[in-house]
């Protein structure tokens, strides 16, 4: 199979960091910021940033409904942070006029780990990925509060505030999210985890 080419939303956030992370994971990166650079790529990341910044962006540049359109047309998308935001059918604590593109049935609580200062680190299980666990780097980053019956839980970390754990990656048929950033780390597994979905999906 052909080296699958996997754009980046390329509107705002750390863009660069995952058309490296992409590039070690064997894939064609390029950064998608007009309908027609979507047209020409076989998947997409979302990364990180503000999301309703990215919100916005991407209605300006005229790339929400294209975007829908292929996410309802199977195309595969990763989102970290932001990305998942931009991924949730249902958001809490968002702002009123912030619009998602959806396709992964769950409710994201944005901000839900607390403010830029509260940043933190930590090892994350995250299931279909062999070896260590990955390192979770979240900067005011979301976490899922429900998921839908279709949807499949990747990682989990433990609750600050009692027994239960927090949602924090997750898929649905070609979707993927993380709360956190692997792009940041040097570990590029979860990277290579969606070029697979990708080719599978290509399949």
């Amino acid at each position: 199979m052909s080296t699958p080419t996997i754009g980046v939303l390329a509107l705002q956030g750390d863009v660069r960091e995952h058309l490296v992370a992409l590039a070690a994971a064997d894939a064609l990166a390029r950064p998608v910021r007009r309908p027609e650079e979507l047209a020409e790529v076989d998947a997409l990341v979302m990364p990180g940033g503000e999301s309703t910044t990215i919100s916005k962006l991407a209605v300006l540049f005229g790339l929400m409904e294209p975007l829908r359109e292929r996410v309802a047309a199977g195309m595969p998308v990763y989102g970290t942070c932001a990305g998942m935001i931009m991924l949730a059918d249902k958001i809490l604590d968002g702002r009123d006029d912030q619009e998602t593109v959806g396709g992964i049935d769950m409710t994201v609580r944005r901000n839900a780990f607390g403010r830029q200062n509260e940043s933190f680190e930590t090892a994350i299980p995250f299931a279909g990925l062999a070896g260590d666990p990955v390192t979770g780097v979240f900067i005011r980053a979301p976490w899922v509060e429900a998921v839908g019956a279709g949807v499949e839980v990747l990682a989990e970390v433990p609750a600050a505030d009692g027994p239960d754990a927090r949602i924090v990656a997750v898929r649905q048929g070609n979707l993927l999210a993380t709360s956190f950033h692997p792009e940041l780390t040097g570990d590029h597994r979860v990277h290579e985890y969606f070029v697979r979905m990708v080719e599978a999906a290509a399949r």
